[in-house]
């Protein structure tokens, strides 16, 4: 039988059943979504998917809920929340309905789990507190900022959660698809890089044909010796340097200190390249009006790197 409904629990949300739901009516546009407790809305039946109420977990029955005793974990022990549960069932069929190549479904999919689907899944059960992100930042969380869109206590509509819910299911989506899709772009631009680390050879300076996440690719390579990134704009070039971690800004190379914060006439005669347009005050990013430019003062910051002082 058809999937006709797609149920979850009225009153106040959280973002677990909002990304759900994110992902289920993607797979079932035709399907009425509910919200409700009712006994005969939350009891299986094989024209509906229920999920984060019901009290049970049995994917044959099409039941996905996480609040009973003995809830399902992980096999690391780490738990679900519905949204984990939905992920696991549904999320390559979602990941195929938005055009994911099948070379990359499993990948993308382990990948989503791991960055997007288990912080929510901890933060929802109590396992991961939004203060883990910093003072600054708890409260702009992914799922603080969910929950920021239900109705203030004192709107009392009767109709408020429902509209409050629908109005966050369009933002959620928006975040659910916006990160398939740049991990997927990711992985296009990862044999695109590969293709051009093979291309340079032994050389410092890798040249992209256009601008894309390139440093995952360069690590799995094992391309230690580029330094520096080249590649076109709509009108002009960049340069960029290559980051030494994921989560520094620490630069394999910086560009030389004499071009920082430099622009036009006063960036050419430091660098002494005809076409030089910007650098930044960083040194982490240059601009020039051509491939030549580009690539000679991509030349030059290779050198200043390779006569620096260690250290």
């Amino acid at each position: 039988m058809a999937i006709e409904f797609l149920v979850t629990h009225s009153g106040g949300f959280h973002a677990d059943e909002l990304l759900s739901s994110v992902i289920l009516t993607r797979l079932y546009p035709l399907a009425r979504l509910i919200r409700s407790r009712d006994a005969e809305w939350i009891t299986p039946a094989a024209d509906r998917v229920i999920y984060d109420v019901g009290r049970d977990y049995d994917a044959a029955q099409q039941i996905f809920d996480h609040h009973q005793k003995d809830a399902p974990l992980r096999e690391d022990g780490l738990p679900y929340s519905s949204f984990g549960l939905i992920w696991q069932h549904f999320g390559r069929d979602y990941l195929r309905a938005m055009e994911v190549p099948n070379v990359d479904i499993d990948a993308i999919h382990a990948s989503f789990e791991r960055d997007f689907v288990l912080p929510v899944d901890l933060m929802d059960n109590g396992a991961l507190s939004p203060s883990a992100a910093g003072p600054l930042l708890a409260d702009l969380t992914l799922p603080m900022l969910l929950e920021s869109l239900k109705p203030v206590f004192d709107d009392r509509t009767p109709d408020a959660d429902d509209r409050a819910f629908d109005r966050a299911l369009i933002v959620a989506r928006a975040f659910v698809e916006a990160s398939i899709a740049r991990k997927a772009a990711k992985r296009r631009a990862e044999s695109m890089v590969q293709a051009a680390i093979a291309a340079a050879g032994e050389g410092r300076i890798l040249e992209l044909p256009m601008g894309m996440p390139f440093r995952s690719a360069v690590v799995k390579a094992g391309a230690d010796q580029l330094l520096f990134v080249i590649h076109p704009r709509e009108s002009d070039w960049t340069l960029t340097g290559i980051r030494r971690d994921e989560d520094g800004f620490a630069l394999r190379a910086d560009l030389p200190e004499a071009w920082a914060g430099l622009t036009d006439e006063a960036l050419e005669a430091a660098s002494g390249v005809k076409g030089a347009k910007f650098c930044h005050n960083g040194r982490f990013i240059a601009v020039a009006e051509s491939r030549d430019a580009i690539l000679r003062m991509a030349e030059l910051a290779v050198q200043a790197a390779e006569t620096r002082p260690a250290g």
